[in-house]
């Protein structure tokens, strides 16, 4: 078989729940870096320049904040792989006064192939999505969060981040104070006081199984 032949089979394979999970999953630890390095949660010197989704984005090199995040997502992980999670939310605190500041938005919609029955045996599969098709998506988003400083306020206190998920529509929690690993406990949904929230919806991907839809909600006043 040809190079091309070969690169067009591999386009007309349909994703699994697996390799979309992996999409997923890697989405979230890029875009929590984004929005910890760029809303100056952490000090921009705890973090490295790579490459990824064809841009430069960035990476902690914080060993404490990288454990951190690997042992929550992968939780996450197993969530998405299970069909669980609904929605995951960056949640960006006042240390001293304890008050939400910014909620970033990151709701989880999942679209599983359908099922042999009696009535169709041989279901039609979800139509396949290019890679680069899907990479492009999550491109716009990174630069969203990228560029978060022309349109969100300036953060002029310190603050520390809580990963909020929602399962089953319950919210648990899961903060970084410590170097033990991550602990998930009930939680209540960190809102923004009301009247005092504005919304800005962001862009979404959609791997065909995983659709993220995502927006940053931040106080005002």
């Amino acid at each position: 078989m040809s190079t091309a032949q070969k690169s067009r089979t591999k386009q007309a394979k349909a994703i699994t729940l697996k390799g979309s999970t992996e999409i997923v999953t890697d989405f979230f630890k890029f875009a929590v870096n984004a929005i910890l390095y760029h809303r100056n949660v952490y000090p921009t010197d705890d973090f490295q320049m790579v490459k990824k989704y064809g841009q430069v984005v960035l990476l902690t090199q914080d060993l404490g904040l990288e454990k951190y995040i690997e042992t929550v997502l992968s939780q996450v992980k197993e969530w998405l792989n299970s069909g669980t999670i609904t929605q995951l939310v960056i949640a960006i605190v006042a240390r001293e006064s304890k008050i939400t500041l910014e909620r970033w938005v990151f709701d989880i919609k999942l679209t599983l192939p359908p099922q042999p029955t009696e009535e169709a045996p041989n279901p039609a599969p979800i139509p396949p999505k290019p890679d680069a098709e899907i990479q492009a998506e999550i491109r716009a988003i990174i630069k969203q969060i990228i560029s978060s400083n022309t349109f969100l306020p300036t953060l002029k206190e310190p603050t520390y981040f809580t990963v909020l998920a929602y399962t089953n529509d319950n919210p648990s929690s899961v903060t970084p104070e410590t170097n033990e690993p991550a602990l998930w406990i009930e939680s209540d949904p960190m809102l923004i006081e009301q009247g005092k929230s504005q919304q800005v919806k962001l862009k979404s991907f959609d791997t065909k199984i995983h659709k993220i839809e995502a927006m940053v909600s931040y106080r005002h006043g």
